[in-house]
């Protein structure tokens, strides 16, 4: 199926082979919100469905049915009454199907499933029973279901112990958009930045793709900077708010994990957030963490030698990063406010950690350029009360990757005193974690490293420009 759909490569060879693999197949379709996954699926349908429904936000059952019996009408080119209960509406949806039973491929999309799911709705049962009782029997029919509220996903179809336990065939999992995809896509729009001043685009709104889509190309990045947070109706003003309201039941906790760890870039333990925010030592917590991985906010890291209880959590979604930096307490009206922080002292703190998030976000990028892409390793990050190293590779091949990153505007420097800096951490490291592996000093930095005589103690090196590798 020929589309004019930017990166996505192997999300569309999975739902080519998906579409053309002749049996029956349910496919779940989740990744944070305004990621694409909508626009990912109609672009490579061409928008043409054989029945598509989408939840509408904060309905009650009785406006989702009116809805879904409109929409399924206007499909069938009949005029249909509005059913009473879900049970019913998935029977009307069954008939108008058995009339296409001829078709080689019948495909279903129902979008925003949890939005649809509504308390006392009994939608759920009426789904396992449409799909249990007919659809799953129908060797033609691709059912694929949409949603980013990743506690309804995990808890209502992947771990489903009831009627739909195993009955999906295929899970796809829609990442925010890498460096080389975000580079591929403005230049699709005509928006002529720079790799530099890309990066630094990813660092603000974070590879998603509807964020993206608001930048002028008439425009420097700092004026749309300027436009989408900071002027008056700022189109992403408010998007933080409804990013927790429209993903998670326990939203305002959430909200609350995120904006902690974003004052704490080193992260949290599990303990930490509890006696930071005096909440509840029980399963709940254990969830929401899990929402917000899964909605990729935050990742965990358990540092090398460390026990599972000792794992750290970190904020690493840089639109929330962003947001909660220059955002959220400004109460200013000054529209240029962010042209007018260049090279400020805060503007150099957020872009060091912004810049660290970058990297983890393309760990198969630095393994390339490292040559280690087929060794096995695992990639941490190590903090103790004397020093911590944001990011280490630990490879199979006896060596650890000692990975410092620096975001800077031209090659970046090493005097003295920095030099003194990275020997003594490695072998601090050494000493508090009795390793035998060689320990290599990597440089990650947006230009590289200037070469002089403190240099000759960094093993290796990558640029900015390598993390645009695909």
């Amino acid at each position: 199926m020929e589309n004019a759909l930017i990166g996505r490569k192997e999300e569309q060879k999975r739902l080519e082979s998906i579409y053309n693999s002749g049996k029956n197949e349910f496919v779940a379709v989740y990744g944070r919100r305004r990621v694409g996954k909508t626009f990912l699926i109609k672009e490579f349908f061409h928008n043409k469905f054989d029945f598509y429904f989408t939840g509408i936000y904060q309905a009650t059952k009785t406006e989702q049915l009116r809805e879904f019996t409109r929409q399924l009408s206007e499909t069938s080119n009949q005029e249909l009454k509005r059913p009473s209960t879900w049970f019913d509406a998935f029977a009307l949806l069954k008939k108008y199907l058995e009339t296409l039973a001829d078709k080689q491929r019948i495909v279903i999309f129902l979008d925003e499933v949890p939005w649809i799911d509504t308390p006392k709705s009994d939608f759920l049962k009426a789904f396992e029973y449409f799909w249990n009782s007919y659809g799953a029997s129908q060797k033609n029919i691709m059912l694929i279901v949409c949603a980013s509220a990743t506690t309804w996903m995990r808890d209502k179809l992947f771990g489903n112990k009831g009627g739909l336990y195993n009955r999906m065939t295929n899970v796809l999992y829609l990442s925010p958009f890498s460096l080389a995809e975000t580079e591929e896509y403005l230049q699709s729009r005509s928006i002529a930045f720079n790799r530099y001043q890309i990066l630094e685009t990813y660092m603000i709104l974070g590879g998603i793709p509807l964020y993206l889509s608001m930048l002028e190309k008439e425009l420097s990045l700092a004026q749309n900077i300027n436009q989408l947070f900071f002027a008056t109706n700022a189109k992403l003003k408010s998007e933080y708010k409804f990013l927790f309201s429209s993903l998670f039941r326990e939203s305002t906790v959430c909200k609350n994990i995120v904006e902690l760890l974003a004052k704490k870039a080193s992260g949290m333990t599990r303990q930490e957030i509890i006696e930071a925010l005096k909440l509840s030592t029980g399963g709940k917590l254990s969830t929401m963490l899990n929402d917000l991985i899964d909605s990729d906010f935050i990742r965990p890291y358990t540092g090398l030698g460390k026990k599972v209880r000792e794992t750290v959590y970190q904020l690493c979604d840089l639109f929330a990063l962003f947001y909660l930096r220059y955002v959220a307490s400004y109460t200013g009206n000054d529209i240029h406010h962010w042209s007018n922080m260049t090279d400020s002292p805060s503007k150099r703190a957020w872009s060091g950690y912004a810049f660290e998030q970058v990297c983890f976000h393309h760990i198969k990028q630095i393994k390339a350029k490292l040559g280690i892409s087929g060794i096995e390793s695992n990639v941490y990050s190590y903090r103790n009360t004397d020093f911590q190293i944001d990011m280490l590779i630990d490879r199979r091949d006896q060596v650890i990757n000692l990975c410092e990153m620096k975001f800077s505007l031209s090659e970046f420097e090493i005097d003295k005193q920095y030099d003194e800096h990275l020997r003594r951490r490695r072998e601090l490291f050494r000493n508090f974690t009795s390793t035998k592996k060689s320990l290599h000093i990597t440089m990650i930095t947006t230009y590289g490293i200037k070469q002089n005589i403190y240099s000759g103690d960094v093993q290796s090196e990558v640029t900015g420009e390598d993390l645009f590798e695909r």
